[in-house]
């Protein structure tokens, strides 16, 4: 029984997660990428890299998956992931809308070309 409770005690007092693994440092060090990402949303539009908020989008889902699998479980790092991907995701969005918006412009300056060249 002494055994018993001493191992309960011993697993109580050093967790899986603890500042001595990498399951503590992992997520820790992560939040940088979340918050470097964050501040680019004051960034202009065309300023943004396309592959890297793409890289940041597939890192972060790929992970958030892949956290839940494998045991121990890391709640912590698949929360900071799924941020990742969800700073990824907003950026890809601005970048594709950015895009569609030039084209729109050039669709239009192009009918405006047109329409001077056919009165002219």
């Amino acid at each position: 029984m002494a055994t018993k409770a001493g191992a309960e005690a011993a697993k109580a007092l050093n967790p899986a997660m603890n500042p001595r693994t990498v399951h503590f440092w992992a997520p820790v060090l992560k939040w940088g990428l979340v918050i470097a990402g964050i501040s680019d949303f004051w960034r202009p539009v065309d300023q943004l890299s396309l592959t890297q908020n793409a890289a940041l989008f597939a890192t972060g889902t790929i992970w958030t998956r892949w956290c839940m699998i494998i045991k121990p479980r890391n709640v912590p790092l698949a929360a900071v992931n799924a941020f990742l991907a969800g700073v990824g995701t907003v950026q890809l969005s601005r970048i594709g809308m950015h895009h569609w918006q030039l084209k729109k412009e050039r669709e239009e300056e192009e009918k405006a070309a047109k329409t001077v060249v056919k009165t002219a």
